[in-house]
């Protein structure tokens, strides 16, 4: 498995197979702007040429602190690496693709001045739920999340501690 920054190619199959994968329609969440705007860091997984898997993502600053509905680890001036979305071939599951999406993600995460990284779910994905509680992001439940009575399970990681540890080994 290789993993490599997303192409315009990579972003066109994507949108075609995204809800075949998924199993449901979720092609709206792969909006052009994760490939044009935002597509700095979105990763793609790929193994002889095949595309397993990819992760649409990008880094985030806080410029205002936000009061009402405090999101876990949220702040002034802190750098993010939010996690969008999240596909993997369904042949290729629990191989270790999401796994090494994350892994890299958050590396480039950390080269671009994050301190933390972000990812949100609904209540009812348990299989999102156990990966991200199975990778060590702390979750939590927030009501009105996303409006009024739509419930989130937002997912932090701080990074302060892999900071502080590549920092010492150099």
């Amino acid at each position: 498995m290789e993993t490599r920054r997303i192409t315009k190619a990579d972003f066109d199959h994507i949108v075609e197979v995204i809800d075949r994968w998924w199993g449901g329609p979720i092609h709206a969440q792969v909006h052009p702007m994760f490939f044009y705007e935002l597509g700095d860091h979105a990763l793609i997984v790929e193994e002889e040429g095949l595309i397993i898997g990819f992760l649409l993502g990008f880094v985030a600053m806080s410029e205002v602190s936000r009061e009402y509905p405090r999101a876990p680890g949220a702040g002034l001036g802190v750098k993010t690496g939010y996690v969008h979305l999240v596909g993997i071939h369904p042949e290729y599951r629990r191989r270790g693709v999401g796994r090494l999406l994350y892994k890299d993600f958050i590396q480039e995460c950390m080269l671009a001045g994050c301190t933390r990284m972000k990812a949100i779910t609904t209540t009812g994905n348990e299989g999102s739920i156990r990966f991200h509680v199975g990778v060590g992001w702390e979750s939590t439940e927030m009501e009105d999340y996303a409006g009024h009575k739509r419930k989130r399970i937002v997912f932090t990681k701080d990074l302060s501690p892999e900071i502080d540890s590549a920092r010492r080994s150099t």
